[in-house]
C-alpha cells in the first residue's frame, strides 16, 4: 500500500492516502468499528468496542449477545481489523493494552461513508435523478411542448 508517508501521487501531506482509506473501508466490520470508535472520541477499550460491532453486526442488544459472538468479533478485530486501520494511520491501536486511540485521520473517513438510513436514497442517485428530470424540461421546452412553449427558451433554461 502507498501511503501519504511515502509520498504517493497526489498526497498533501501525512496520513492515510485514499487508497488505504478505501482499503479500510471495504470491509463491514472494520466500518462499523470506525462508527464504534468515534462515538466514543477518546481512547476505548478493545472488549468495549468489539461488543459494540458484535450488537450491530447481529442485530441485537448488547447484553443479548452470546460469549461465541462476542469472541468471534473480538478475535477478529484484535488479529486482522485494528492492526490493519493502524498501519493505515486511522488509529493507534495498542494491542499488549488492548486500547484504541482515534487518529486526526479518522475524520477523513466521513467523507467516504454515505450513510444511508431507513428509506432514504443516496446523495448520488437523487442528482441522477434530478439531471434527468432538468434534461426532459429541456427537451420539452426545445421540442416547444405546451405550457413551455409560452414563454421565451432562453427564460425556461
Amino acid at each position: 500500500m502507498q501511503t501519504a508517508a511515502t509520498g504517493g501521487v497526489g498526497d498533501t501531506g501525512p496520513g492515510p492516502s485514499e487508497d488505504d482509506l478505501f482499503e479500510v473501508l471495504s470491509n463491514r466490520r472494520r466500518r462499523y468499528a470506525v462508527h464504534a470508535i468515534k462515538q466514543e472520541g477518546d481512547a476505548v477499550e478493545l472488549g468495549d468496542i468489539a461488543e459494540r460491532v458484535a450488537s450491530w453486526e447481529y442485530d441485537v442488544a448488547e447484553s443479548e449477545l452470546s460469549y461465541d459472538e462476542r469472541k468471534r468479533v473480538y478475535t477478529a478485530l484484535q488479529q486482522s481489523h485494528l492492526p490493519k486501520m493502524d498501519d493505515a494511520g486511522i488509529v493507534a491501536y495498542d494491542k499488549e493494552r488492548g486500547v484504541i486511540e482515534p487518529q486526526p485521520a479518522l475524520e477523513d473517513a466521513d467523507v467516504y461513508l454515505d450513510i444511508v438510513q431507513g428509506r432514504e436514497i443516496p446523495w448520488s442517485q437523487y442528482y441522477l435523478g434530478l439531471s434527468g428530470v432538468m434534461a426532459a424540461l429541456v427537451a420539452a421546452v426545445w421540442m416547444g411542448a405546451w405550457p413551455l412553449s409560452v414563454g421565451p427558451m432562453t427564460g425556461w433554461m
